[in-house]
């Protein structure tokens, strides 16, 4: 018998526990900067260098947090389902914790890019950028991030992943964020569906979620004692 397709919508939620703010815990405010001032195109245009320390401070903060018990149940999950990994987190704790099949909709912090040539990509680590940091045709870099106002070109990936799904999992988004709040109704109806998060979520009328009012970690041990009920695994 094939494996059954779970596909998991993540958000800032599923690494809030791994000790990575997030917007909506923080009253609005990243790191103490507000998202104009650091996220968008024109931030960049207007201050490069108070972007790239503020993507630089993120970046480094990778080196400090590890997965936590959502990342690794999963993951752990690819030994009994097709598992794909959707998430609109920039860090690594997915791919860190195991998950081998981990589509990013707003980009990588490990990653940087040219301002000119968007097809030259380069991994990074958890290294910094500086102003004077080129491509090779000598554009300065800018962080491999989707920013507010940008489109998010790997939303028409994600689109057939969620509709082929067998089991649909959403965790840690307050599903407010578009287009990537906009990828659960493509779940079909048949569809077993999933909502893991301790902040009340709007679910659009109709659609038929599952909810579990835990944390990532806690409310992932919850699931996978359901699945292995319901697909006895």
């Amino acid at each position: 018998m094939s494996k059954k397709r779970l596909v998991v919508l993540s958000g800032a939620g599923m690494s809030a526990e791994s000790g990575i703010s997030t917007f909506r815990d923080s009253g609005g405010l990243w790191e103490q900067y507000r998202i104009e001032e650091v996220a968008t195109p024109e931030a960049f245009i207007e201050n490069p260098k108070r972007v790239l320390d503020f993507y630089n401070h993120r970046r480094k903060q990778l080196d400090e947090v590890e997965p936590n018990r959502g990342h690794q149940i999963i993951a752990e999950l690819e030994q009994r389902f097709k598992v794909q990994v959707i998430t609109q987190n920039v860090d690594n704790l997915h791919e860190r914790a195991g998950s081998t099949q981990v589509l990013h909709l707003h980009g990588e912090l490990t990653k940087v890019r040219s301002s000119k040539h968007p097809e030259l990509i380069y991994d990074i680590g958890t290294k910094p950028i500086h102003l004077g940091d080129l491509c090779e045709k000598g554009a300065q870099l800018r962080p491999h991030i989707v920013w507010f106002g940008e489109s998010v070109p790997a939303i028409d990936q994600a689109v057939p992943l969620v509709s082929k799904a067998d089991i649909f999992l959403v965790i840690g988004t307050s599903l407010n964020v578009y287009p990537a709040a906009g990828l659960i109704r493509f779940a079909q109806t048949k569809c077993s569906k999933y909502l893991i998060d301790p902040h009340p979520v709007e679910v659009p009328f109709g659609m038929n979620f599952t909810v579990i009012s835990k944390s990532a970690g806690e409310g992932m041990e919850q699931l996978f004692e359901r699945l292995k009920k319901d697909y006895c695994i």
